[in-house]
């Protein structure tokens, strides 16, 4: 029998009644902190002085977008941002189509070269800093003196590339394991067709895996986006945003405004810009990699 509108009617209320709850703590968790950002963006308030807090509008932002390391902090996001993204799907394909082809020990590869993943951020900074990129005792030093060359100093003569290999070494297991994943959906009669028909290693990558893994690579794409526009970890441990502003970018600056010149204003100002930044790099991704796949599909 089936129930009649107003039990239906009822339920439905129930069930709504039981959500808001749910709803109400999701808007408050969200809501209330991006409040008190607008609402100290548009005030004069420092930690030292904070009797002498002040309205003054739009000042914080002006502040902030005339600070001497703005727009190069901005620069270095960006760089970090794509140097990193191209790294780990250029590379991630690539491991990942080798590592997809039987051979002895291929499961445990497979976990080798996921495993840097499940480290967290501020233990590979400082195995990058301290075992592998130290100019002394380092084993990029020790390999520079075995080959007769002088050692290389990475996090003061190539800052920001040394926190793009940090970080890429960091992600690039995510961008394998969603790849691998990827692959094992592959038609495998459909490649062997193609193989069949005479199509090289190079045509069956071209028009079968490249095709097959754009997806994925959407996903890795847009997934790593949103983490490496917060970076900070990894620039506080090895490099402190320096050597002078080389490698600081929004999130680290910000974090200079609030908690080094103990200016709230100028931080939450800086906090509420990176937000406007990072939707602006979302929307770009999230229209270039949807004509990406409409153009193959």
């Amino acid at each position: 029998m089936k129930p009649s509108p107003i039990a239906r009617t009822g339920r439905r209320s129930l069930a709504q009644s039981l959500a808001w709850p749910g709803i109400i703590m999701l808007l408050a968790w969200m809501l209330v902190p991006l409040l008190m950002t607008l609402f100290f963006s548009t005030q004069y308030y420092n930690l030292l002085y904070p009797d002498k807090s002040a309205f003054v509008g739009l000042q914080n932002f002006s502040y902030f977008f005339t600070y001497p390391s703005f727009w190069t902090s901005v620069l270095n996001t960006v760089l970090l941002v794509g140097s990193v993204l191209a790294i780990t799907v250029v590379g991630g394909i690539l491991i990942s189509v080798l590592i997809d082809l039987p051979f002895a020990g291929q499961g445990i590869v497979r976990i080798l070269l996921i495993s840097p993943f499940f480290i967290m951020p501020t233990v590979a900074a400082l195995l990058w800093k301290n075992l592998l990129m130290n100019p002394v005792s380092g084993l990029f030093a020790w390999v520079a003196k075995a080959f007769g060359m002088a050692p290389v100093n990475w996090f003061s003569d190539w800052p920001l590339l040394s926190i793009i290999l940090v970080v890429a070494w960091e992600w690039l297991p995510f961008a394998i394991l969603i790849f691998v994943t990827a692959l094992q959906s592959l038609d495998r009669e459909q490649l062997e067709a193609a193989q069949l028909d005479g199509a090289g290693p190079l045509a069956v990558f071209r028009h079968l895996t490249l095709p097959h893994l754009a997806r994925p690579v959407a996903v890795v794409v847009m997934v790593e986006t949103m983490f490496l526009l917060n970076l900070f970890a990894e620039i506080f441990v090895t490099t402190n945003g320096g050597p002078g502003d080389a490698t600081t970018n929004v999130p680290f600056l910000v974090y200079t405004q609030a908690l080094l010149e103990f200016d709230v204003g100028a931080a939450s100002a800086g906090g509420l810009v990176a937000v406007v930044l990072a939707n602006i790099m979302a929307v770009f991704l999230i229209r270039l990699i949807g004509k990406s796949l409409t153009t193959r599909h």
